[in-house]
């Protein structure tokens, strides 16, 4: 999955997010969280906010930074939240929405996250139904920067 700090999609999502993931280690799931955003221009998704939010939210799971963003540009990631899910093969099976709420409901009518993870575990397939993730766009760094980094 593909998240940052500072997004309100993400924030929104936080609790539940970790509990999902939970449920997806319990049944032998890997997860990780990879942060792809410029941090010079938003200095709250930097590494040390990351740890903070890593521990305040008792994180199971990596949370890793993409500095050069190559991570990012390689999955075809888009926004904040953007999740993938692959089968033991690594064939991609899920790429979509984390649930149903917005960015402000709090109580999601369903988990799509979960549903296609479990899916996935047990038959190697996804659904065939899959909506799209929405969230921030991720924060690219400006193309000097990345001919100088």
């Amino acid at each position: 999955m593909f998240i940052c700090n500072h997004c309100p999609y993400v924030q929104a999502i936080l609790p539940s997010l970790v509990l999902t993931v939970r449920n997806c280690q319990a049944i032998k799931i890997g997860c990780v969280a990879i942060m792809s955003n410029n941090i010079e221009d938003y200095p709250e998704d930097s590494p040390v906010h990351m740890k903070k939010l890593a521990l305040d939210h008792h994180f199971s799971f990596p949370y890793l930074y993409d500095e050069s963003q190559e991570v990012a540009k390689k999955f075809g990631a888009i926004c904040t939240p953007d999740f993938f899910g692959y089968n033991s093969k690594l064939g991609l099976q899920y790429r979509g929405r984390f649930d149903s709420r917005g960015k402000t409901a709090s109580a999601p009518a369903s988990n799509d996250l979960l549903e296609a993870m479990k899916m996935i575990a047990k038959t190697g397939f996804g659904p065939t139904n899959q909506i799209p993730s929405i969230g921030c766009s991720i924060k690219w760094k400006n193309q000097e920067s990345i001919q100088e980094g």
